[in-house]
């Protein structure tokens, strides 16, 4: 028996933007002239290897009208650039910044952020106060810190991991069908449904050389993303960001605590709501039944929590 593909209740339209050498994609929802003071552009920013289609089922959970705005990071999804070896985190604030600039000018966003998209926001509304009139914080946890005497080790291991792309060591893993992709994210996130596993492959991958009749799929990320950063992650200038975010702040972890499983105690939910007091305006909620994919597992609730969030 085949499973139905999930049907999108809203349909997004893709456009391109030239910035910095990249042709960004960005998908797009809702009509531009349903924005309104109260009702802003809502970004939504997806995280490590992910796409910006894979807000599709909480946008369809929305029950208010809003256009929404939601890019392929550079080196992810349909956004295509000159090659990379490596990625440097202070390009997606800049990134993003110059997509603001051409997308909506100088209006205030709503701003949504899940994972490493999280860290994003967060950085970037500290950065950028006066672009932000909300922020959600989807598991964007940031990271563990780090001490200036890691340093020697972290740039050897930089440099040993760029030789190791460039050997081919590093390759992303390809798949035989669209249906060996769709187990692939099932095994991640098991709350996943078949019919969204399905839907969701076909954005996350494609057919090596964009022929559908290849015998391989591949993931629509850059294997120079897997590159540890040469750079250590500074806490004391995470928080100065934070201290420096003028919206109002709505957390949202999973039930499941992903912090613990990817951490091992290196990095604890303690410590991350720690951080967080720094951050003016902060209210924390855990959405039940829920991993770290929690857009995908309870995009309803999700889409409540935001909504009423937004609406404050």
């Amino acid at each position: 028996m085949t499973t139905a593909l999930y049907q999108p209740r809203q349909v997004s339209q893709s456009q391109w933007v030239s910035l910095r050498g990249h042709r960004y994609h960005v998908r797009q929802w809702g009509n531009p002239d349903h924005a309104s003071a109260n009702r802003p552009p809502l970004v939504m920013v997806h995280g490590w290897m992910d796409v910006a289609a894979s807000y599709q089922f909480v946008v369809d959970a929305l029950k208010q009208d809003r256009w929404v705005l939601a890019p392929d990071w550079r080196g992810f999804g349909e956004t295509t650039g000159p090659y990379c070896d490596h990625y440097v985190f202070a390009d997606y604030l800049a990134d993003l910044d110059f997509l603001l600039d051409h997308l909506v000018g100088d209006r205030l966003i709503d701003l949504v952020g899940h994972s490493m998209g999280g860290n994003i926001a967060m950085m970037y509304s500290g950065a950028r106060p006066e672009r932000i009139r909300r922020l959600v914080n989807l598991e964007g946890f940031g990271l563990a810190q780090t001490k200036p005497e890691q340093a020697p080790a972290r740039y050897a291991e930089w440099m040993g991991e760029l030789k190791a792309l460039h050997r081919g060591d590093m390759a992303l893993k390809t798949y035989p069908s669209l249906n060996a992709v769709a187990a692939r994210l099932a095994k991640t996130n098991p709350r996943l449904s078949q019919d969204k596993a399905l839907w969701l492959a076909a954005h996350w991958s494609e057919p090596e050389g964009g022929d559908s009749n290849a015998p391989a799929f591949r993931i629509r990320g850059e294997a120079a993303h897997k590159v540890i950063s040469a750079q250590l992650y500074k806490v004391e200038e995470a928080l100065a960001l934070y201290q420096n975010i003028s919206a109002p702040v709505l957390v949202v972890e999973a039930s499941d605590d992903s912090l613990s499983q990817w951490w091992k105690g290196k990095f604890t939910l303690e410590e991350f709501h720690q951080r967080l007091k720094h951050v003016p305006q902060c209210r924390v909620e855990v959405v039940p039944d829920s991993g770290h994919m929690m857009h995908h597992d309870q995009p309803d609730y999700l889409a409540r929590l935001i909504e009423s969030f937004l609406a404050d």
